[in-house]
């Protein structure tokens, strides 16, 4: 057996990659192949030849190239650039081929004509650090070449590269009259809630699994476009980046979006790990990493697992990543979507917080936002439910009116978006508060088809099902829901905890209440005075009760336990709460 030592060489490796290939694909496919084609065969196999190089490979838009000396290896690249920088001098700014270029001396593996090993990963990932046009070598190749070469040369130190075990210093050097060829990106995409998946990279280094990491990404991609205020690009443009070293900053201006998924899997004997990480495009800053570890017994069942939990992550209205990240954005910054959009954020935020006071202002943003797209179905169905809310807290004038409004706005989301989930589930809470269940489970049930991964929408089945006298039932999605969103509203445990009430579990009920830090309504305090009672804690309950009758002087048990605000199908679950609530002290 020969030993793998032995085939080991040490050469300069010189990787080439075209900025924006994507793009330039996508805008003229037909002539960047042609002028990619000619660009090689006029400039980059002369130049290689002519300094004693040999072509490894082409790799769609790029090339692996090795020296047996690196001072040929910079003078070849430093010409190339100059030479595509000549040809691109009649040619539009975004039809220009632009190359990257990153060098490395290193050990390398031959297997046949092709080389493998640390010294092309290095190289490749040093090719991501270099501006359009110039190029970045390591310091490897800098301590050679630097008596011998007359170079323009920035010390970036010692710099983290992605799957690369140890820091490498690095130097970028600039070549005179082509610094900066391609433009620079100072646009905004779009739509600020953009997100492009990269395939999850293998890192186990057994190459038949690389299913796994292009199954979650592809699973995650397929879910988080159920979120029809979120622009996902498409597969066949973001899988486009597979194996390469890519910077997020050129993925955003080349598939125009403004936050970027990568992530990584390890299966290791019976585990396996995932991490998935969110990096904000325009600065390549990581916004929120998240890593599982689960048994690798069954990988499908993994996956769907990760899928869920990602997707929750992100695409979920409070708490949800992508969301936080884009509320940064100010209305007046950007086109007239934005400012929608801005409003819309905050009219979500101030309806979470649950308050008079807080869902008056946000039917004020969520009013704006319509002023300005009319046809904003999720804002559209937040105002519903602004209007339910208000009903179910008893913070209306009218019952009545506040239902009307409601059933109008909900009808004007489906109007404006059949296929928006929030629109569906805003019909199922006007539904539920006209007493109608199989209605409004039917409309949930429609909801979660559009968008099984929406925690807001699972948590909201949850209270329904309880309505509906299936509180058991009802207890799976609620948990769904705060195990998709961690980061959830406290709103989130405020139903949980009548859930748990209405079915029969008092103790979980109380100890989901008292881990409520800032949120208090008067449905929390009722159904927690009426779990206290049931385990006959008289004096918290009717602490409750006085907490209760001070924000609220109209309670009495006939209130609470009317239709408006205990939509019961069963007798029995009415009349559980008023007994209970009668024993913590409230007045008849």
């Amino acid at each position: 057996m020969t030993d793998t030592r032995e085939q080991r060489r040490l050469t300069t490796i010189l990787i080439a990659d075209v900025v924006g290939y994507s793009r330039l694909i996508g805008a003229d496919e037909a002539g960047t192949l042609a002028a990619l084609k000619d660009r090689r065969k006029r400039i980059l196999e002369p130049l290689v030849s002519e300094h004693g190089g040999r072509i490894v490979k082409f790799m769609g838009d790029g090339a692996l190239i090795e020296f047996s000396s690196a001072v040929n290896a910079v003078q070849c690249a430093i010409l190339l650039q100059k030479r595509m920088a000549e040809a691109n001098e009649n040619v539009p700014e975004l039809r220009q081929i632009v190359l990257r270029i990153g060098i490395n001396l290193g050990d390398v593996v031959p297997e046949g004509a092709d080389i493998f090993g640390d010294g092309v990963n290095i190289a490749a990932r040093l090719e991501r650090l270099a501006r359009p046009g110039e190029l970045c070598i390591s310091a490897n190749v800098y301590d050679v070449v630097r008596a011998k070469l007359d170079l323009s040369v920035e010390d970036l130190g010692e710099v983290e590269l992605k799957n690369i075990a140890q820091l490498v210093r690095a130097f970028r050097i600039v070549v005179d009259g082509v610094r900066c060829q391609f433009p620079a990106d100072t646009s905004q995409p779009e739509n600020p809630l953009s997100i492009a998946i990269l395939p999850f990279d293998n890192m186990s280094g057994v190459p038949e699994q690389d299913y796994i990491g292009d199954g979650i990404a592809e699973n995650i991609l397929t879910d988080l476009s159920r979120f029809h205020d979120l622009t996902v690009i498409a597969r066949n443009s973001s899988f486009a980046y597979k194996g390469k070293a890519t910077r997020v900053q050129d993925i955003r201006r080349d598939l125009g979006v403004n936050y970027v998924l990568e992530g990584s899997v390890q299966k290791t004997g019976d585990r396996i790990r995932v991490t998935a990480q969110l990096i904000e495009g325009a600065t390549g800053r990581h916004l929120w990493v998240e890593r599982y570890d689960r048994p690798a017994d069954d990988l499908f069942a993994v996956m769907d697992d990760v899928t869920e939990l990602v997707v929750g992550a992100l695409g979920t209205t409070k708490g949800g990543r992508l969301r936080r990240a884009a509320s940064d954005v100010k209305a007046g910054a950007g086109p007239t979507d934005f400012q929608a959009f801005d409003h819309f954020v905050q009219g979500m935020q101030e309806l979470n917080k649950n308050t008079r006071e807080s869902i008056a202002l946000s039917l004020m943003h969520l009013g704006e936002a319509i002023a300005i797209n009319p046809r904003y179905a999720k804002a559209h169905a937040k105002i519903a439910w602004a209007h339910l809310m208000n009903r179910i807290f008893g913070w209306c004038t009218d019952a009545t009116v506040s239902l009307e409004k409601a059933r109008e706005a909900a009808n004007a989301a489906v109007e404006a978006d059949d296929t928006e989930a929030w629109a569906h589930w805003a019909l199922a809470g006007c539904a539920m508060a006209c007493g109608q269940h199989d209605r409004a489970l039917s409309d949930m049930n429609r909801a979660l088809e559009l968008n099984p991964s929406d925690a807001d929408v699972l948590t909201d089945m949850g209270i329904f099902y309880a309505f509906a006298g299936k509180a058991e039932e009802g207890l799976i999605y609620a948990l769904k829901g705060m195990r998709l969103n961690p980061h959830h509203p406290e709103y989130y445990a405020d139903q949980l905890g009548q859930i748990y009430f209405d079915a029969r579990q008092y103790e979980n009920a109380i100890r989901t209440f008292d881990g409520i830090r800032t949120l208090s309504t008067p449905t929390m305090l009722v159904f927690l005075a009426a779990s206290h009672a049931a385990l006959g804690h008289q004096e918290l309950a009717g602490a409750a009760v006085a907490k209760l009758l001070a924000s609220e002087p109209q309670s009495s048990v006939s209130y609470w336990t009317s239709r408006n605000f205990a939509p019961f199908r069963d007798d029995k679950d009415r009349e559980h709460l008023a007994v209970n609530l009668r024993l913590a002290g409230l007045p008849e």
